[in-house]
C-alpha cells in the first residue's frame, strides 16, 4: 500500500491557503489596487445605493442590540442592591453584565478593593449569586432561556 501523496496534498494546501510561488495564477488580493480587487467583506457594502446601505447599517444595528440584550432580566443583589442585568443560558451556565455603578455599589467588591486586591479579577459575587437564585426560584427569571433560532424576531 502506497502512502499518500505528500507533495500533492501540500501544493493543494498551498493553493487553497494562497501560497503564491507555485508558478500558477491566482485572483488578485483585495485592497491591492489592481482592477477587479474585491473586498473581504462578507456582504456587500451598497456604495452604490445609500437608501440600501443605510437600512443595512440599520439592521445591523439592530441585530447587534437585540443579540446583546435579548433575554436579559435586571436583578438587584438583595444585600447591596447593585442591579445587574441577567440571562439564564443553561442549567449551570449565567450571563450576568455588570456595569459601573453596579461595580462600584457592589459590597463584596468594595470589601476585596478594601482589602488592596483588583475586584476586576473576582470571578462573581456570591451574594449575587443568591441573589439570581432567588430571583429564579421566585421566577423573576426564567431557569433557562435558549438562544432564538434563525427567524424569531
Amino acid at each position: 500500500m502506497d502512502g499518500p501523496d505528500v507533495d500533492g496534498l501540500a501544493r493543494s494546501m498551498a493553493l487553497l491557503a494562497g501560497g503564491h510561488d507555485d508558478g500558477h495564477a491566482h485572483p488578485q488580493h483585495p485592497g491591492d489596487g489592481a482592477p477587479g480587487a474585491r473586498s473581504w467583506g462578507k456582504a456587500p457594502d451598497y456604495h452604490d445605493d445609500p437608501a440600501r446601505a443605510a437600512a443595512a447599517q440599520a439592521a445591523t444595528a439592530a441585530d447587534r442590540q437585540r443579540y446583546l440584550t435579548a433575554g436579559l432580566a435586571p436583578v438587584d443583589c438583595r444585600h447591596c442592591h447593585a442591579q445587574v442585568s441577567v440571562k439564564k443560558l443553561g442549567p449551570e451556565y449565567t450571563a450576568v453584565q455588570w456595569n459601573s455603578a453596579a461595580a462600584a455599589r457592589c459590597a463584596h467588591f468594595a470589601e476585596v478593593r478594601a482589602a488592596g486586591g483588583d475586584s476586576g479579577r473576582e470571578r462573581s459575587c456570591p451574594r449575587l449569586a443568591d441573589s439570581i437564585k432567588h430571583a429564579v426560584a421566585e421566577g423573576c427569571l426564567e431557569a433557562f432561556s435558549s438562544a432564538p433560532s434563525p427567524g424569531d424576531g
